[in-house]
Formats: structure tokens, C-alpha cells, sequence
């Protein structure tokens, strides 16, 4: 058993690299490979996505999609190209909570962070470095009210 990790663009993946040359040497239909990543992965349409693809000794696959990186997620969700240049002073986007709940949402399965408080918190500070704000607010100051209990995240 092999196991090929890629990074692909959701529902974009083509049989030329990086994909091409990983799995055709190890005898697979790449056709077939890259039709099933693209099928997996259109959730995530133009994100970068963790692909894994596990290759038996008969020569059959399993894919194992990961989730984009939090920073990809809210960049979708407020349809913007890249984070600000000076983050803290310059401000490219703002959150909803309920967007903010919805990427913590999405990413949790892969968070370290055992609570959706936890993983709030976790896609906060990556508003922090990406200069978001979350209701016009700086997710600095939502994050000190979510510890004081002012802002009550639901548990799922």
C-alpha cells in the first residue's frame, strides 16, 4: 500500500502535475483518479485542498479529502483574493458571527481544539493576522468576550 499526498485546487484537478506524474508511474488510471478527487473535492470549488490518495497492491485507490487551511475558508466566504498587507491597521473584510460559527464549524473535525469555542477562537486569530474584523469589530476584543463569557458560543 501507497499512500500519494497532494495539494490540489477543488474540482480542478487535471491529470497533469501535480497529480500526472505522482500516480501514473504506480499503474492507476489517472482519468479515474482525477475524476474522483474532482468529485470530492467540488465542495471546495477554486480552494487548495489536502488530497490524499491511497493506492492498494491491486491497484485500487481510496481518496481522503482534508479541509483548506481556515485563512482559505474565510477568503471564499467574503469572496476576497488574499488577506490584508497590514493587518491590525488595514482591514480587507468582515465577518459575520454566523460566518465566523460556519468556518469554525467546517474546520472542527481538524482542529486540536476539543470545544466549537475552541475552534471559534482558533479562526479568530487567523481574522487577526488576515485583517478581518467580525461585526466591525477587532476579533481581538470578541475573542476577551468570549473568555469573559459575554459572547456564548453554541456547543453542537
Amino acid at each position: 500500500m501507497q499512500v500519494v499526498e497532494v495539494l490540489v485546487t477543488g474540482g480542478q484537478a487535471t491529470p497533469g502535475p501535480p497529480l500526472g506524474p505522482v500516480i501514473g508511474p504506480l499503474g492507476l488510471n489517472v482519468k479515474q483518479v482525477v475524476d474522483k478527487i474532482n468529485e470530492a473535492t467540488k465542495e471546495y470549488a477554486g480552494l487548495n485542498v489536502p488530497v490524499k490518495i491511497i493506492v492498494k497492491e491491486d491497484r485500487s485507490f481510496e481518496i481522503q479529502v482534508g479541509i483548506p487551511p481556515v485563512s482559505a475558508l474565510i477568503k471564499r466566504e467574503l469572496k476576497l483574493e488574499k488577506g490584508s498587507s497590514n493587518p491590525g491597521k488595514d482591514f480587507v473584510g468582515n465577518l459575520t458571527l454566523e460566518q465566523l460559527i460556519k468556518i469554525a464549524r467546517t474546520k472542527s473535525g481538524s482542529s486540536l481544539s476539543y470545544s466549537l469555542k475552541g475552534v471559534v477562537k482558533e479562526v479568530l486569530g487567523t481574522c487577526v493576522s488576515m485583517g478581518i474584523t467580525v461585526e466591525g469589530r477587532n476579533p481581538k476584543e470578541l475573542i476577551k468576550e468570549i473568555d469573559e463569557g459575554k459572547i456564548e458560543i453554541p456547543e453542537d
